[in-house]
């Protein structure tokens, strides 16, 4: 979805369309980071007795949730590009949310995945606030 998004503003907005790749760079790097995180901690996913995950998943490893890294890097990158900042984030809560409630992370999964996807959705090149294309 956060790729997807950051495509779109790639062909829309074609004055920007360097930033808008770097931007989109920095959700795709979210996802590698946290891949990375995933193997080295190899936490296994909930599992409660008699109350299966409502959900597949694509491994057994939980930490940290990769939909939380990517939204809330995609949330803040996007949003330094003046996309509105409340429709992002309220999507990026709602998506790190439902891992709970489908049963294929711990809290403490989507708050990690969070705070990476925070700290690399704002920095790298081009990853100063709205606006930023000189004097007006």
């Amino acid at each position: 979805m956060w790729l997807g998004i950051g495509a779109v503003g790639q062909v829309l907005d074609a004055p920007r369309r360097g930033r808008w790749a770097r931007a989109t760079a920095r959700v795709a790097g979210a996802y590698a980071l946290n891949t990375a995180i995933k193997l080295l901690v190899a936490r296994e996913r909930p599992s409660l007795p008699g109350l299966p995950a409502l959900t597949d998943t694509p491994t057994r490893l939980s930490f940290p949730s990769a939909h939380a890294s990517t939204s809330f890097a995609g949330a803040l990158a996007y949003s330094r590009l003046g996309v509105p900042s409340v429709p992002l984030y309220a999507l990026a809560a709602s998506l790190s949310m439902s891992r709970l409630y489908l049963g294929v992370h711990f809290p403490s999964d989507v708050l990690a995945g969070a705070l990476l996807g925070t700290a690399l959705g704002g920095c790298g090149p081009g990853a100063r606030r709205y606006p930023a294309e000189g004097p007006r």
